[in-house]
Order: structure tokens, then C-alpha cells, then sequence
């Protein structure tokens, strides 16, 4: 039986994040500034082996769970990942595993990954144009190099997604483009509400594209959007079709917050669980693995982490922008 939170929510998807480090500096994650050289990563001790991951997982399927998604940072820089899905794998050969990568890494590990028993990849793509993915990245790779990836994913046969933050003033003008590169390839565009994640992001709502008006500018290119039931009732996105079947989702934490329907918990590289992409802290269980502890005691411990689950941040946004909150590199989108 799956657990439920104070709102009746039970966890059903579990976020992990397998490293803090990546290769890109997207200025909506990881701004250089407060991302230099000098920032200090999280030491090897702390962060959680594999064995202690599938711990995790192990304790969590008998209570329900159903999808995994491995993040970062960049997951791809932590070494030998397909053994990690691997193992997940061994778990269960119904649970959903996925990957959220920037992809640049992403074609040279893909045979591995998909043998491993990987179901599917989110990639981040926030544009075609080199010059704003360099830009909003800060990185000098080509967005050809996630091109090439993606080929070769859909050439295997794994599906893909593509995720791309849009940014007032930034990249708002290439939603059509998008959508022209990826829909006749059956591969669905998902596009984000810039949101508040973290307190270096220099965030503001004025930086923030609404959904409706993202759907606005692709009805006067595509012609009218049809709305799609989702699939689960905690699906993230809203989701559209085009008159050729294309699909479009989009992700509208700030102008249509999902707070009520979210069964997402993650959990950090250095074995914390955090209830909320906007959590201020996390609820440590590395400590209850190093101790010896089964699935079994991880399992109770999550429980009561999850039963006493209040967040509604997004619901409640306006009281609390201002607070203290997890960087979005240290838990995972």
C-alpha cells in the first residue's frame, strides 16, 4: 500500500540525485558566479554509493513506488551509471527508470545505459540556436553534440523527451522552432515555467513566460491545441496536441501550481530526502544506511518523513519567495 502524505498524497516517484557536479553552468541552476572554481563540491565519502541507492529503492517499491528518475548536476558525470540502473533494474522489471541529462554526454554512454534497462530520457534543451544554448548553458559545446544524441537515442528505440526552460526575453521567441524540429519526430517538447528553485538564480517573476501565453504564440503557428487527459493524475505536465499529434506539455509551476497532485520525493547525492523542489532541508537517511540499517528500517524511516509531508509551496509561493531554499543542482530537477 502506497504512503500518503498529510494531503493524501502517496509517493509514488522518487528523484535521485546521483552527483552535485556538472559540465554545463545554466544560468537558471548553476550560475557560474556562485558556481566558480572555488565552489566546493560535496566530498566522495559523503555521497551515496550504489549499493545504498538500491537501498532506497529496495524499501520504497513494496510501498508503492513506480517510477525512478536518476538526476544530478549531470548524472552522466558519476562513473559507470549503468550499473546503477542495472542494479535498480534487478529490482523490478516493472519500474519505470529515467534519466533527465543535458546530453552531452549522453551518445557515448547510450548502448550502455539502454542494456543496463534504462525505459526512457528526458533531455534539457533550452534551444537550437548556438548562440543562446551557449548563453543560457555558459558553455562553449554545440547544441549539435545533443542533436547527435538524440539521433541516436530514437535509433535504438529509446523514447526521448526534451525539456526546455523558457526565459522571458531569452529564448520565449524560439517555442515555435521547437516544436518544428521535434514534432514530426515524435519526440514531445516540454517546456517550463522559469521557476524560483534555489536563491542564486536571480529569479524574478518578470523573467517568467506563462504557459497560456507560450500556448498562444504556438495556436497562431500550429493552429488550435487540444488538450490530452493525463495519463496519471500526477503528471507534471499539460499536455497538448497539434492537428499533426504532436505533443507539447508544459510545465506551469508558477502561473498553475500542480501542488495538489504531486507524489514526488527526492533524494540528494549525500543520502538526505526532500519533500519539495523548494525545500530549505532535507531528512537525513545515509546515516540510518551506514549504520547497518535494511530496507525495512528505511522503509519506516521515509514513512515518517512522508505521513508528516505538508508542502505546498508553489500554492503558496507569494508568502515565501523570499525564503531559503535547496539549489536545484544538489536535488535534482
Amino acid at each position: 500500500m502506497a504512503i500518503e502524505d498529510t494531503h493524501n498524497r502517496p509517493l509514488l516517484d522518487l528523484r535521485i540525485s546521483v552527483t552535485d557536479r556538472c559540465n554545463m553552468r545554466c544560468r537558471y541552476c548553476m550560475p557560474r558566479e556562485h558556481f566558480d572554481r572555488n565552489h566546493r563540491y560535496l566530498p566522495k565519502e559523503d555521497i551515496l554509493s550504489f549499493e545504498e541507492i538500491v537501498c532506497v529503492v529496495k524499501a520504497l517499491i513494496p510501498q508503492g513506488l513506480r517510477k525512478v528518475r536518476l538526476t544530478g548536476g549531470e548524472p552522466l558525470l558519476r562513473r559507470d551509471l549503468h550499473e546503477l540502473i542495472h542494479q535498480i533494474r534487478s529490482c523490478s522489471p516493472e519500474l519505470d527508470i529515467a534519466i533527465t541529462t543535458n546530453g552531452l554526454l549522453l551518445k557515448k554512454h547510450l548502448n550502455q545505459l539502454h542494456q543496463a534497462g534504462l525505459s526512457r530520457v528526458t533531455v534539457s534543451l533550452d534551444s537550437l540556436d548556438e548562440k543562446i544554448f551557449q548563453s543560457m548553458g555558459d558553455t562553449k559545446a554545440h547544441p549539435s553534440i545533443v542533436l547527435d544524441a538524440i539521433d541516436a537515442a530514437q535509433n535504438i528505440g529509446l523514447p526521448v523527451k526534451i525539456n526546455t526552460v523558457v526565459k522571458k526575453g531569452v529564448n520565449d521567441q524560439h517555442v515555435v522552432s521547437m516544436v518544428e524540429a521535434f514534432g514530426p519526430r515524435n519526440i514531445p517538447v516540454r517546456f517550463i515555467e522559469f521557476m524560483d528553485v534555489g536563491t542564486t538564480n536571480d529569479w524574478n517573476l518578470e523573467n517568467v513566460v506563462s504557459a497560456d501565453t507560450m500556448r498562444s504564440s504556438l495556436a497562431r503557428h500550429f493552429g488550435p491545441l487540444r488538450p490530452r487527459q493525463p495519463i496519471h493524475k500526477s503528471d507534471v505536465a499539460n499536455v497538448y496536441t497539434t492537428k499533426e499529434g504532436w505533443s507539447i506539455g508544459f510545465i506551469e509551476s508558477i502561473t498553475n501550481p500542480f501542488c495538489g497532485d504531486c507524489t514526488r520525493a527526492r533524494l540528494s547525492a549525500n543520502g538526505s530526502i526532500y519533500t519539495c523542489l523548494f525545500s530549505n532541508k532535507g531528512q537525513d537517511v545515509r546515516g540510518i544506511l551506514r549504520m547497518g540499517g535494511t530496507p525495512g528500517d528505511i522503509s519506516q524511516a521515509i514513512q515518517s518523513i512522508w505521513m508528516n509531508r505538508t508542502d505546498r509551496y508553489s500554492e503558496r509561493r507569494t508568502e515565501q519567495t523570499k525564503r531559503l531554499k535547496v539549489e536545484m543542482s544538489y536535488i535534482g530537477g
